[in-house]
């Protein structure tokens, strides 16, 4: 249908934006540049998943973690503060008193954008052109849209035999609304969600068990890395990463309600225990699912989501013959489930508003070099390839170097001194690929590291680069003559190197 034939009850529009979180407000913001005729959708709260529910209340508790663990610490500095007191009600107070002071920034920043732009409401679409718009006031309107940015986000998922715990189970846009801390908790899932609000509970004097299934832990690819964690975080806490959970079960008391949970233990075979809470970070699901794509030409995956191009974030069409074509819609964000990150959702928003704006003219947009933390302590980081992306890409010919922080100089002093960073190379190149680390500062460390892969920097330029001493990256020029001696390219490396500084 031509804009020219329709109703003219429905609104004529060039670009839809579905969505309102940090994708969609890019793509808003790139769009403008390009027309004045744009409307941007929304249905849920304003305020992002990052400033609402993700990163930055987790980071509040975490915070809130780490200054009862170095008070815990403080002894072996000579220093005694006496016992640690955690008042769980001023924790959670604070993390969500915060919490709504980041999340009203971004709600000022929506609500800057004109009333005439702007519709509270769930879209649908009805064809490749045309969406219904379900109100959140009540009844419904209609857009005909020249192209649209879908940019809808993500939400929690977890296996529905978790529902049978009603009230007894928590996911991360409910944990932080706890009025307390509880007692105890049970943690599905050691991704990056189940690791950092897991260790932050227990630091906070929770009881916690944290289980997984599979084997994997954050963002750990590589396997040495990934032993390493496992061991330091079960020093602390009782991690399981494939666990076997045989039951998990409401027990309605009279005094309390908590979950038992059956499962074996690494030592003490079958056991159950009880628990508060069940902490479900078991994952994130695309919200498309209620888009109406089946309405579209659009081809979708196997889990629902547009098949798109991730330089230029435009979709996908599928004619009869089933071959692909470009389409006037593009996706950005976490909706993509692609890399589902803040800074990834930030770029994917300029890319697929511009190219929304400007269309049919697509360009491909720069996408930064990959970079992934996990606010842990330990912290862990990945940047560039995985060591897996790296055999794939070079067979036999590259190279690891790695360091341990156990001796490392200014990680003693600070009482720090727990980790692993291991760096990438390819051979004969010499080309810095990728690094992954579970240790002190990687949050810093890695952002140096995915700095040297985004201007493909090699090993050799990057031991040419200034160390200060004592500084904890000096560990990162033990790993980097490391891997340049076993990549053949540098000398080996001198055992206890006085430059590098003690320990390094």
């Amino acid at each position: 249908m031509q804009s020219d034939q329709l109703d003219n009850r429905i609104q004529n529009v060039d670009v839809v934006i579905i969505g309102a979180g940090t994708a969609g407000l890019g793509a808003y913001r790139e769009v403008s540049k390009h027309t004045d005729s744009v409307v941007l959708i929304e249905g849920g709260p304003y305020g992002t998943t990052c400033a609402r529910v993700g990163c930055m209340p987790s980071k509040l508790l975490i915070a809130a973690a780490e200054a009862a663990h170095a008070i815990e610490k403080a002894p072996i500095f000579g220093v005694s503060a006496g016992p640690v007191s955690v008042d769980g009600k001023a924790v959670m107070q604070r993390v969500r008193s915060e919490r709504d002071r980041f999340a009203g920034f971004v709600v000022e920043s929506v609500e800057e954008i004109p009333e005439s732009k702007r519709i509270r409401g769930y879209a649908t679409f009805v064809d490749d052109h045309r969406l219904n718009i379900s109100l959140e006031a009540g009844g419904e309107t209609a857009l005909y849209a020249e192209r649209v940015v879908i940019a809808t986000g993500s939400r929690p998922t977890y296996p529905p035999t978790f529902e049978a715990l009603g009230d007894r189970l928590l996911i991360n846009d409910s944990v932080f609304e706890l009025e307390s801390l509880p007692e105890s908790v049970a943690v599905f899932g050691p991704g990056v969600i189940g690791l950092e609000i897991g260790q932050s509970l227990s630091r906070l004097g929770v009881d916690i068990r944290v289980f997984g299934l599979g084997g994997g832990l954050g963002a750990t690819r590589d396997p040495e890395i990934r032993e390493y964690a496992k061991h330091a975080f079960n020093e602390a806490f009782y991690l399981d990463p494939d666990a076997e959970v045989k039951g998990m079960e409401r027990v309605d008391g009279d005094d309390k309600t908590q979950v038992s949970v059956t499962y074996i233990h690494r030592e003490k075979g079958e056991i159950t225990e009880c628990f508060d809470y069940v902490l479900a970070a078991t994952g994130r699901k695309p919200n498309v699912d209620n888009l109406g794509l089946e309405n579209t030409s659009l081809k979708l995956d196997d889990r629902g989501v547009p098949v798109f191009d991730r330089y230029t974030l435009q979709t996908k069409l599928e004619n009869t013959g089933g071959a692909h074509t470009s389409s006037h819609i593009f996706i950005a964000g976490d909706a993509s489930n692609d890399i589902p990150l803040l800074h990834e959702a930030a770029d994917e928003g300029r890319i697929a508003g511009g190219n929304a704006g400007g269309y049919p003219r697509v360009l491909a947009g720069h996408r930064r070099a990959p970079l992934a933390v996990v606010f842990t302590d330990p912290q862990i980081a990945a940047v560039g390839l995985t060591l897996d992306q790296v055999k794939a890409r070079c067979h036999t010919c590259y190279a690891t170097g790695k360091v341990s922080f156990e001796n490392q100089g200014r990680s003693r002093v600070m009482g720090k001194n727990k980790g692993l960073l291991k760096v990438y190379g390819e051979q004969g190149t010499g080309l810095f690929l990728g690094a992954e680390m579970f240790g002190p500062a990687a949050e810093h460390i890695a952002h140096l590291l995915s700095w040297a892969v985004q201007k493909r920097m090699t090993v050799s330029e990057m031991l040419d680069m200034p160390f200060y001493h004592p500084v904890i990256e000096e560990g990162v020029r033990t790993a980097l003559r490391d891997l340049n001696s076993n990549l053949n390219i540098g000398p080996d490396v001198i055992k206890g190197c006085l430059d590098c500084g003690p320990g390094a």
